[in-house]
């Protein structure tokens, strides 16, 4: 039931990009709003569903088996999306895009995680699969196992070998890119999924964790906004 669930939302996003991009061409920055929130809504909502599939055995290979899988679809189906506040910067810094497209692009990527997750909500509340079950009354269930402190650093560090290996790897060729790109995902999964989370994306970790981020806004605007910012702030100033 989760994997019919995860594909309908691709499928779903993949139609709507398809009738933005026919539709819309003349109204560029509505066609970027919807576009951006499009596609961070599938990520978004695929990642919630995932982190109910983390304690299906055998753990934690079913997990990441998945999240590799997922990922490799995500890359090849949003292909001129970020999905993330951190990637939007980029342009922004080296003039590539203007301050007010990059801002709405990432309004976009805040804007569909918060759909993703009202919308994941939804669905958890009719129960449909095992993994559902009691989905909604965790409240936060905190993905910080550590220090705070601990956590910025390990979520800089993150981000900062995410997107140095994102800059390599764009002399590669796309197909096996998105392989490159999603294996890295998965062994930092791996790494510091038990401490983290290893999220390193600011929308994606408010669509996760928006009840932690309501009762300890400012140790988790610290670990999961500021520090994977900061670590593309270190990239962009190095290269």
């Amino acid at each position: 039931s989760s994997l019919l669930l995860m594909s309908g939302v691709v499928v779903t996003v993949g139609l709507c990009r398809r009738l933005a991009r026919r539709r819309l061409r003349s109204r560029p920055l509505l066609f970027a709003f919807l576009v951006e929130m499009f596609s961070t809504f599938q990520i978004c909502a695929c990642t919630n569903e995932l982190s109910l599939l983390g304690n299906v055995e055998p753990k934690p290979h079913t997990a990441l088996t998945l999240t590799y899988g997922f990922t490799v679809l995500h890359g090849l189906s949003l292909a001129g999306s970020t999905c993330n506040p951190c990637g939007t910067l980029q342009p922004m810094w080296g003039g590539g895009t203007s301050l007010r497209m990059g801002g709405l692009k990432i309004a976009a990527q805040f804007v569909a995680a918060v759909l993703a997750r009202v919308f994941m909500h939804f669905i958890w509340s009719l129960e449909m699969a095992e993994p559902h079950l009691g989905a909604l009354s965790q409240g936060c269930s905190s993905p910080m196992q550590t220090t705070e402190m601990q956590a910025f650093c390990i979520e800089l560090l993150f981000s900062v070998v995410f997107q140095l290996a994102v800059l390599q790897a764009e002399s590669v060729n796309p197909k096996y890119r998105v392989h490159l790109i999603a294996l890295l995902i998965t062994m930092l999964v791996y790494a510091g999924g038990n401490l983290t989370g290893a999220i390193f994306n600011p929308a994606l970790a408010f669509s996760l964790h928006a009840d932690c981020f309501y009762d300890k806004f400012l140790s988790y605007s610290l670990v999961y906004w500021l520090a994977p910012c900061l670590g593309k702030f270190l990239i962009l100033y190095v290269f």
